[in-house]
């Protein structure tokens, strides 16, 4: 019997966070169902947690969007599959910058979008958050499957 979710790039906190007092378990990615749910991501190399563009949120936004698709690959989905995105931001200044690079990346998907401008993120070189949630066709779940049992977990 398989799991009912797929959990991606499995993780713990302490790991992450280590100058913070916190230790939940958590995975960049999760497929249930045939939706794919992504962590909220920034610029950040998710292999050597390693910050990208610090002070430059264009940089970091580009990072992000590298991650989603990396992310969306190893879960056996697509960019042109994302159906939300969810973008955080820390400056209303930053809003330009960032939705350019997401409309490179996205270009005629057609997704839905909430944009929020918020006092901060979990680390304060962090400018931008961006998470997606995407949907896996039903006739490319299985392939989907296959992919994710050969990937990063």
């Amino acid at each position: 019997m398989s799991p009912v979710h797929d959990r991606i790039r499995s993780f713990n906190t302490a790991d992450t966070y280590p100058e913070q007092d916190l230790s939940n378990d958590l995975a960049q990615a999760v497929v249930a169902d045939g939706t794919v749910y992504l962590r909220g991501q920034i610029g950040q190399d998710l292999d050597t947690r390693e910050n990208v563009g610090v002070g430059d949120v264009a940089a970091q936004a580009e990072k992000a969007m590298a991650n989603i698709a990396m992310l969306l690959d190893e879960c056996g989905s697509r960019l042109d599959e994302i159906v939300k995105i969810t973008v955080y931001l820390t400056d209303i200044r930053y809003r330009e910058p960032v939705y350019r690079t997401m409309g490179r990346w996205l270009k005629g998907v057609h997704y839905v979008s909430t944009g929020l401008v918020v006092s901060a993120l979990a680390r304060p070189e962090w400018l931008v958050e961006i998470d997606a949630t995407a949907v896996i066709p039903a006739e490319r779940r299985a392939e989907a499957a296959a992919i994710r049992s050969k990937g990063v977990r």
